[in-house]
């Protein structure tokens, strides 16, 4: 498909492109159980426009794995590693996960 053409003012335009999605698979650790951590994340993604899901881990750290366009990404990743209140993020891990096509919200998982 090549390029459209304007004809009021002879300027090519750019075909619409939708927006480009990640996934993050993600791993916090330090004072990330009971202090309402899971809550923000979920609170944090929903505000940004990020889906996916996080869980508390029997070993007390929490998982996640995190989807939307690489700016709303890092945004939530930088909101994730600074915290809030008595949260307090001492590691975080990253990786590259394949998006999960149809996926609407965001979930903390039991």
């Amino acid at each position: 498909m090549g390029l459209l053409t304007n004809k009021f003012c002879k300027q090519e335009e750019q075909p619409f492109k939708l927006p480009q999605m990640i996934r993050k698979a993600g791993k916090a650790i330090g004072r990330v159980q009971g202090v309402g951590f899971r809550v923000f994340v979920r609170n944090s993604a929903r505000e940004l426009g990020a889906t996916g899901w996080v869980k508390n881990m029997a070993d007390g750290s929490v998982t996640m794995e995190l989807q939307g366009e690489p700016l709303i990404i890092e945004q939530l990743v930088d909101k994730i590693k600074t915290g809030r209140g008595r949260i307090k993020v001492t590691n975080f891990e990253l990786t590259d996960l394949p998006v999960a096509e149809g996926e609407k919200s965001f979930a903390i998982r039991k």
